[in-house]
């Protein structure tokens, strides 16, 4: 019953070019719905059931669907990121469900795009403090470090978590459960904290390491906007590199 023009439009049936009809976008792969905040399905997610690429899809840019306003699970987890003051950031669909499932509400996903400041600007109305949640290889790191920039500007109070060993938050909680993630998070490194780790960790501390540990942080210290802010964290620079 619905008109091909309207499926089209949604981004569920794309143009068959090379013979007249349309084809479904979304064959064989398991279907996420989602939600906007007002609880209308909005896109649609899908993961392949093999090793075709891409992993996961995402409904294209259409009238309803803004992939830069847009968390997967924010609909359910709202009124939880409200009561508890803090919202958990992750990358995926079972990365939510699985946090979901043991009890971590306060949680939504990214939908697999960079995070934006309209993202940030939607959280900080339910919730003033963010956790980043990301796996320990290179790919997390380099996602944790892109991120930092916009919440550091939008003057959020922002920590990192990176996961230890080869985990995922999914795979994570289903073996250690929700009181260890939870004891992570309450030790999650602030930006800066993270930042120096990860450039002292690549560097070292001897006198050259420490210069190259200087420019590292000076390209993140320069993108804060509060001069006071910034002020504290050359402070605090100075004091850890001696």
């Amino acid at each position: 019953g619905i008109k091909k023009n309207i499926a089209l439009k949604s981004g569920l049936v794309l143009e068959n070019k090379k013979r007249s009809g349309y084809y479904d976008r979304f064959r064989n792969r398991i279907m996420f719905q989602i939600f906007d905040i007002n609880m209308q399905v909005a896109g649609f997610g899908g993961r392949v059931m093999d090793d075709s690429m891409p992993k996961y899809m995402n409904s294209p840019e259409t009238a309803v669907y803004h992939k830069s306003r847009m968390l997967y699970g924010l609909h359910a987890a709202k009124q939880y990121c409200r009561q508890s003051g803090y919202v958990h950031i992750v990358e995926g669909y079972f990365d939510f469900l699985s946090l979901y499932q043991h009890g971590i509400k306060n949680t939504v996903a990214s939908l697999g795009t960079a995070l934006t400041a309209d993202h940030v600007r939607i959280l900080k109305g339910y919730a003033p403090k963010m956790v980043l949640v990301f796996d320990s290889d290179t790919a997390g790191i380099n996602a944790a470090k892109r991120s930092i920039r916009i919440f550091v500007n939008e003057g959020v109070d922002t920590r990192i978590l990176i996961l230890p060993g080869d985990n995922d938050p999914d795979s994570f909680v289903m073996e250690h459960g929700p009181d260890a993630f939870n004891e992570l998070v309450s030790n999650a490194d602030t930006v800066m904290d993270f930042l120096l780790r990860v450039s002292v960790d690549t560097h070292g501390m001897s006198v050259q390491g420490r210069v190259k540990v200087l420019d590292d942080m000076k390209i993140h210290i320069s993108e804060i906007c509060d001069s006071a802010l910034r002020s504290l964290y050359i402070r605090e620079l100075s004091e850890t590199l001696n």
